[in-house]
């Protein structure tokens, strides 16, 4: 079931969350709206769910306008971050609850009932656990039984608000991965919301950038972030170091230029070469199998990260003789620029 949603425009008070947009989500793609909160992603969900109205713009569904059609007849499924399941019903009931609540005329039988909840239970790997209550399982679980409860119905599309932002990091990091692998399985149009980057470049097909209401930029997760199409984009996936003016030149005419280089993209030197910054070693930050360096710059006194693996630290600080204090050089294998209009 394709997607597609034609000058979308929505605003609350002056507040405007979804401005003129346009976008196209095609059948059987698992897509992310990225973005910080008060973007407009999760506005964006709720109207393509049907939770919100428009002021302007249509939804249509594999060609057919949705803008007006009730949220019951739109065949979506909505998975919630707080999972939202009952609490008196067992699993199994919670899961069978969209089935069991169907008009007569299009309700399965029990025997039908029971043969798609099961199914369902063993899709997410929980059919062990039918019998017990949603307070005797973990985040986790409980989020995997609100996908099958949305799945049950047979959803012509999956919507996802945030749904593993209740758990922490380790559970989001498995729960994620698990998504992927699903998807690729039943093969259902799915769009997600999420402010975590690496989720929705790990999870997702095309990744969706939203900033103030608008779209960004929009892209598999190697183009959007190989190939920033705005600052915002380049910034937000990821740390990334600035330099005002273009990186070993000066800055002429009537533009300026920011230079943005990640911290992975820059080798520490012993001496200067072409291209290169005189720094000063500040501190090491050493987490697991990553070394960060904050390094001093001597020209305007400004901090530049660099990152890279423990061991290649390691072994070029016994190379260079690095310690705090220390005077390096740092060289960018490669730089983003964006021009600027000079103040």
């Amino acid at each position: 079931m394709s997607i597609e949603v034609r000058n979308l425009y929505k605003a609350f008070g002056k507040t405007v969350v979804c401005d003129h947009l346009n976008l196209d989500i095609p059948s059987g793609e698992l897509v992310a709206l990225l973005g910080p909160s008060g973007s407009g992603k999760t506005t964006l969900l709720r109207i393509i769910a049907g939770l919100e109205r428009p002021d302007a713009g249509t939804v249509h569904f594999h060609g057919e306008d949705a803008t007006d059609a009730d949220v019951r007849d739109r065949g979506v499924g909505f998975v919630f971050q707080h999972y939202a399941l009952f609490n008196h019903m067992t699993i199994f009931e919670n899961v069978a609850f969209g089935l069991r609540v169907r008009p007569r005329a299009t309700r399965p039988s029990e025997a039908q009932i029971r043969k798609k909840v099961m199914e369902l239970l063993e899709l997410v790997q929980l059919d062990w656990i039918a019998d017990r209550y949603p307070h005797q399982l973990s985040g986790g679980q409980r989020q995997r039984i609100a996908l099958a409860r949305a799945l049950a119905v047979e959803p012509k599309v999956l919507l996802l608000d945030e749904p593993f932002g209740a758990l922490d990091a380790k559970v989001r990091k498995e729960l994620r991965r698990w998504l992927r692998r699903l998807h690729d399985e039943v093969h259902l149009t799915s769009v997600f919301v999420t402010h975590d980057q690496d989720e929705a470049m790990e999870v997702a097909d095309r990744i969706v950038v939203m900033n103030h209401g608008r779209i960004e930029q929009q892209g598999t997760p190697d183009e959007v972030y190989d190939h920033p199409a705005t600052p915002f984009v380049l910034e937000f996936l990821g740390d990334v170091n600035l330099f005002h003016g273009r990186l070993g030149h000066a800055p002429g005419g009537a533009t300026d230029e920011v230079s943005y280089v990640r911290p992975h993209e820059l080798d520490i030197l012993g001496q200067p070469e072409e291209g290169s910054l005189p720094v000063t070693l500040s501190q090491i930050l050493t987490v697991g199998p990553n070394t960060r360096i904050e390094f001093k710059r001597l020209d305007d006194g400004c901090y530049v990260d660099v990152e890279m693996p423990r061991a290649r630290f390691v072994a070029l600080r016994e190379q260079l003789g690095l310690q705090p204090g220390s005077t390096a050089y740092l060289k960018p294998r490669r730089v983003t620029r964006f021009e600027v209009e000079a103040a």
